[in-house]
């Protein structure tokens, strides 16, 4: 071969290297679950054209007849996003799952997808679903509150987990604190099938009374790596026990009235913070005592003028929120106190604020 040959043959390595990666795609892989009979399913591609010369979708071949696509049939832009959807007719009982091939100038094969499923005569579970992605495991759920905890109890949530891969997987949880027990039934869940993890609160590990809160990750086999995308919060909340109180103790026992069950913000309206208050009244007999003052979520300043209020008397519980702070939690903001009155044990205020 000539010094010619050889950088002719450079050039087209290095052409074909450059369009191997001109189309960008979020999910090649998409499965719809159950379908019900008789009623089309869609699937949405989206894609993007990474390449710097634009690139056109020549021909789109299925495996069947009973999946119609649509795609863009002008020339797309560079840096361009577009959509290539899917339509399976749903006419046929039973698991499904269909090849799409995509030709176009990006490379020599086509880009392979897929769209699979289960047509089935009705739901069968209908009120259970799996809307949240944990790495690449469909929960119903990913918060776990232990609420109303006594010293001493064992209680248990449930996540439920369905795999939409196509491997066979071993959920489990992973950072788990000394108080949290785990268990994945069954222990390996199959493509396309469910499960369930078993999370016992042992509340005697405990430490304080009041919110305890951490985070715990679901990955897809022992070792797996710990991400952000994974993550489940927990929190659980001991309240004091007054199971030992006489009558006579009752009735001279504090009493809480708040002039409201949640601080009223609204809008930031381009404000960095809002402020509010609710105040605490102790209409028993006996000092009120606050006895933990905690937050459910970041983003809220909290000030109380005494955590002690004589009978009769009342203090202001102060609240700020943070715009740029709460613009970026999960959770509703919400503040806890734990107080020594048996009937108001736990009380929680929700902060109402339009973020």
């Amino acid at each position: 071969m000539n010094k010619k040959q050889i950088i002719s043959a450079i050039l087209l390595l290095t052409a074909m290297g450059a369009n191997a990666q001109d189309i960008a795609i979020e999910n090649k892989n998409i499965d719809c679950g159950q379908v019900v009979f008789k009623h089309p399913v869609t699937a949405e591609y989206v894609m993007k054209n990474n390449g710097a010369s634009p690139l056109t979708i020549s021909d789109v071949r299925t495996s069947c007849g009973c999946t119609t696509v649509s795609y863009p049939k002008e020339a797309i832009a560079p840096g361009q996003s577009f959509t290539v959807s899917a339509v399976y007719d749903a006419k046929t009982m039973g698991h499904f799952n269909k090849r799409i091939g995509i030709y176009s100038n990006a490379s020599s094969g086509p880009l392979m997808l897929s769209i699979k499923g289960v047509v089935v005569e009705e739901k069968d579970q209908p009120d259970l679903n799996y809307p949240y992605l944990l790495g690449d495991l469909h929960v119903d759920r990913t918060d776990l509150e232990f609420d109303d905890v006594n010293r001493g109890d064992e209680p248990v949530q449930v996540i439920n987990i369905k795999n939409t891969t196509d491997q066979v997987v071993e959920p489990v949880l992973m950072h788990l604190p000394n108080y949290l027990r785990a268990e994945v039934r069954p222990s390996k869940i199959a493509p396309g099938r469910t499960g369930k993890a078993l999370v016992q609160l042992d509340s005697r590990v405990l430490r304080d009374l009041g919110l305890t809160q951490t985070s715990v990750y679901l990955g897809m086999f022992m070792g797996d790596k710990v991400a952000p995308d994974k993550e489940i919060t927990v929190s659980a909340v001991l309240l004091p026990d007054f199971d030992n109180m006489t009558s006579l103790q009752k009735a001279r026992a504090p009493k809480l009235r708040l002039s409201s069950g949640s601080v009223e913000l609204g809008g930031f309206s381009g404000k960095k913070s809002k402020k509010g208050k609710v105040t605490l009244i102790n209409e028993g007999k006996t000092p009120l005592e606050i006895r933990s003052l905690q937050m459910f979520t970041a983003g809220l300043q909290v000030s109380l003028g005494n955590k002690t209020i004589a009978p009769g008397q009342k203090v202001d519980l102060k609240v700020t929120a943070i715009a740029s702070i709460l613009d970026k939690v999960k959770g509703k903001p919400r503040v806890l106190l734990i107080t020594n009155d048996p009937e108001n044990t736990k009380v929680i205020i929700n902060v109402n604020v339009t973020k």
